[in-house]
């Protein structure tokens, strides 16, 4: 009989196949364990393009890795994200180096918010949270229709709400009431001294929409109003690089709406920081207080690719001509004994005007110089929307009759304690020189805008 060839009761062609088909299932395991690396790192990510609050996003992120081992992954499944919603990171297929490399993934979808989208990705064995910040949307505000200026201003800041969260929202309006109107100073306190928003926690889009509500509220006068402004704001920049600290910057400058902004209501537009407090009270869709308003700079010039700020340079030139134009008599009657270290009326001080004025009459001088005595108001003054600064000159020129002008140590405000003042019925200024904090070489300036019957629109009693 012919003897037949059987392993354990099966053929030699089944055997056969069994064999081939372990071998195949032994490969597929294999395949889709080896893919390994030692570290994902999700902070080196790089994303192809920004993301926009409620706007369709599609692009790409970039995660580094290290210890790969050569192996080829398949595409990911979509990852939802967290915090900001509305969004997946898809991983593409690859295949890995031997070392590092870097993982691709495809990112889609229209945020719903703005913040930060989270991704929990993981791959060969490593995990890590990818974050994708969400930039506010642009909020493009057509106010050009505006009746008049504080309309606009009204615009600009039911603009600027748009772009923020509720959060945001609460901190931005405080109330309004004596306690917040009040709450304000020149030195770089932060948030301890001041209301609302501060600048490094918004985005771009959105310190773009404040600062058009601000420069909106503000003077047209080159280096006055807004461009001052912006100038003092720079200043603080530059004492942060030479100070090497952390207590300047255009960053901590705040935003505050006291009351809800209206053209029927009152409310109050506060905007500063250190060595500038904004202060304008509306009232029925009129300005009816742009003082007490803060205004200093350190140091008091610079240059900066080539261009050289000097945001006060006409306050202190203004007021020397003022003192200048005087003969030794008027200059004899207009000198204070009192030694000035800083503004008399600055923050905490509401309400605190000398009960008598003091210092040399400005009835008593030519029309020439009752003119420079006006001209050196204007840079303050003018500091606020055009139209509102034309109407307080206006005002302050005709009370020049019983306005007084007094100054302390020399004249010529060029050295530490060199102090003027222009006291009215309605007008009161002040502009010292003080040694420099962060430029003790130097001096720098000090100066406060107030007005005995306008402060804070006079809706309180102090």
């Amino acid at each position: 009989m012919k003897k037949r060839t059987i392993f354990c009761g099966m053929s030699i062609s089944t055997l056969v196949i069994l064999l081939l088909f372990a071998c195949s299932k032994k490969d597929s395991t294999d395949s889709s364990t080896s893919v390994v690396i030692t570290a994902l790192t999700c902070s080196g990510a790089t994303f192809s393009t920004t993301a926009v609050n409620g706007t369709v996003y599609s692009g790409t992120a970039t995660v580094p890795y290290t210890g790969g081992n050569g192996a080829t992954y398949s595409a990911g499944s979509a990852i939802s994200s967290t915090g900001v919603t509305g969004l997946t990171a898809t991983l593409q297929a690859g295949t890995l180096a031997s070392g590092a490399g870097s993982l691709t993934y495809t990112i889609a979808g229209t945020p719903t918010s703005y913040g930060t989208a989270a991704f929990a990705i993981s791959l060969g064995g490593q995990s890590c949270s990818l974050s994708l910040t969400v930039d506010s949307a642009a909020v493009t505000a057509d106010c050009s229709s505006a009746a008049n200026t504080p309309a606009k201003v009204v615009c600009l800041a039911e603009a600027f709400e748009a772009t923020l969260s509720s959060s945001q929202l609460s901190t931005l309006l405080p109330g309004y009431s004596q306690t917040t109107a009040i709450k304000w100073s020149n030195l770089p306190c932060g948030s301890s001294c001041r209301n609302g928003l501060q600048f490094t926690n918004l985005t771009s889009a959105q310190i773009t929409a404040a600062l058009a509500v601000v420069a909106a509220a503000s003077g047209t006068v080159t280096d006055e109003g807004y461009s001052e402004i912006t100038q003092i704001m720079a200043a603080d920049d530059v004492l942060k690089t030479a100070s090497g600290g952390s207590s300047y910057s255009s960053g901590i400058y705040f935003i505050a709406f006291l009351g809800t902004p209206s053209t029927t209501g009152t409310w109050q537009l506060q905007f500063g920081g250190h060595h500038l407090a904004v202060n304008i009270t509306y009232k029925a869709g009129a300005v009816v207080g742009a003082t007490p308003r803060f205004e200093g700079i350190e140091p008091k010039s610079w240059t900066t690719s080539g261009t050289t700020y000097a945001p006060l340079a006409s306050e202190q030139s203004t007021m020397a001509a003022m003192l200048a134009s005087l003969s030794t008599t008027e200059l004899a009657s207009a000198k204070l004994s009192t030694t000035f270290s800083d503004v008399l009326l600055g923050p905490n001080e509401d309400g605190q005007f000398p009960s008598t004025k003091v210092g040399l009459a400005v009835s008593s001088l030519t029309s020439a110089q009752q003119l420079l005595v006006l001209a050196a108001m204007k840079p303050w003054v003018q500091d606020v929307d055009d139209a509102t600064a034309a109407t307080l000159l206006a005002t302050y020129q005709s009370e020049l009759s019983s306005t007084y002008i007094a100054y302390s140590g020399n004249a010529t405000l060029a050295s530490n304690a060199d102090y003027v003042r222009i006291d009215g019925p309605s007008v009161w200024i002040e502009f010292v020189c003080q040694t420099g904090v962060v430029y003790p070489s130097q001096i720098h300036y000090h100066s406060i805008w107030r007005d005995h019957t306008r402060d804070y629109g006079n809706s309180f009693t102090f």
